[in-house]
């Protein structure tokens, strides 16, 4: 996981950009410029990098809201995909968690 600072230059004077917790192509959690504060989202979502520029931000500036990081595993699919299982909510971001509300990462990990 890493923490990822939007520095888009938008052409809407209006937007603004934040501070992303990302995996891969989907946003864990955020932080909203000029805020200290964490959005964390029930289910990772899926971000757009097209036409966006990111840096890096060291050290990680997410706490995990009480352990939440460390309750997030990325797991790999039979078919070497990967997906994000969140522990403390057992949540999967695989098609079949997304369709049935239920799949094999979640249910794997449950036993561990």
């Amino acid at each position: 996981m890493q923490a990822m600072k939007e520095t888009t230059v938008w052409e809407n004077s209006a937007q603004t950009n934040h501070v992303y917790l990302l995996e891969s192509d989907k946003m864990l959690a955020y932080i909203r410029k000029g805020t200290h504060e964490e959005f964390w989202f029930k289910s990772p979502i899926r971000i757009d990098k097209r036409g966006r520029k990111f840096e890096l931000v060291e050290p990680n500036p997410f706490t995990g809201l009480g352990g939440r990081v460390q309750n997030i595993r990325e797991v790999v699919g039979s078919k070497g995909q990967k997906y994000i299982v969140n522990l403390d909510d057992n949540t999967c971001t695989c098609a079949g968690y997304t369709f049935r509300g239920a799949c094999k990462h979640t249910k794997e990990l449950e036993t561990v």
